[in-house]
C-alpha cells in the first residue's frame, strides 16, 4: 500500500517541516484547488516548485480545477511527477491525457461520488491511475462515504481486463478503519490528510495504514 500524505492538512506556515515529519511517504499528494470548480483555493505551480528542493518523494498533484490543460505544464515544469484531472471538468479527456504524457508526467483520473465509473472505460487503458474521491472535493476533514467502497471494487475489476497496471487511489476520510475497506476492495493508494497531520505523531499514523 502506497500511502500519500496530502499537504492540504499541513502546516502551510510552514511546509518544509511538515513534510519532514512524512519522511517515510512514499508520496506527497498536492491538492490545486481553484475556487470554481470546488469552492475552495489552495495552491499553485510556485509552491510545488518550492518544495520540489526539499524532497525527492513522488509529487502526486490532484488538479480540482475548472481548466487543467491551460496549467498541465507548469505543474510538472515545477516538479510534478504525477497530474490528476477531473473527468468532469474536461470535455475531451483524451486531449489532456495526451498533454500530460507530452510532458512527461503519470496520468490520473479522477471522479467525484456522484460520477458514475462508465465514463472511465473508454480511457482506462490510456492512464496510469484512477483517484476515486470518497468525498465531495474541495475540503478536508470529511467523513469517508461507503458507496466508495462498490466503486474500488468495480473499477479493480474493470482493470483486470482493461489495465492490469491501474493504480487506484482512494482520496478522503481515509483512517484505520476506513482505509482497511479500502485495500479490501483493491485500493493501491490511500490519500490521507487530516489523520496523519493533524496527530502528534505522522510517522505513526502512516503505520497504522499500511
Amino acid at each position: 500500500m502506497i500511502i500519500a500524505p496530502s499537504i492540504l492538512s499541513a502546516d502551510f506556515g510552514n511546509l518544509q517541516k511538515s513534510i519532514g515529519l512524512v519522511k517515510s511517504a512514499e508520496w506527497l499528494h498536492i491538492d490545486v484547488m481553484d475556487g470554481h470548480f470546488v469552492p475552495n483555493i489552495s495552491i499553485g505551480p510556485v509552491v510545488v516548485k518550492g518544495l520540489r528542493k526539499y524532497t525527492k518523494q513522488v509529487f502526486d498533484t490532484h488538479l480540482m480545477i475548472s481548466n487543467p490543460n491551460k496549467y498541465i505544464k507548469a505543474f510538472i515544469d515545477a516538479g510534478s511527477d504525477r497530474i490528476t484531472f477531473h473527468i468532469e471538468a474536461v470535455s475531451f479527456p483524451i486531449e489532456t491525457i495526451d498533454l500530460i504524457r507530452k510532458f512527461g508526467a503519470k496520468v490520473g483520473v479522477s471522479i467525484k461520488p456522484s460520477t458514475s465509473i462508465e465514463v472511465l472505460k473508454p480511457i482506462l487503458p490510456m492512464i496510469d491511475q484512477v483517484l476515486v474521491m470518497s468525498v465531495e472535493p474541495g475540503f478536508g476533514g470529511q467523513e469517508f462515504m461507503m458507496n466508495s467502497v462498490l466503486k474500488i471494487q468495480e473499477i479493480r475489476e474493470l482493470s483486470k481486463t482493461l489495465n492490469p497496471e491501474l493504480l487506484i487511489v482512494v482520496d478522503g476520510g481515509i483512517n484505520e478503519i476506513t482505509s482497511t475497506f479500502c485495500a479490501k476492495a483493491g485500493a493501491d493508494v490511500l490519500v490521507a490528510g487530516s489523520y496523519v497531520f493533524n496527530s502528534d505523531n505522522p510517522e505513526q499514523k502512516m503505520e497504522s495504514l499500511r
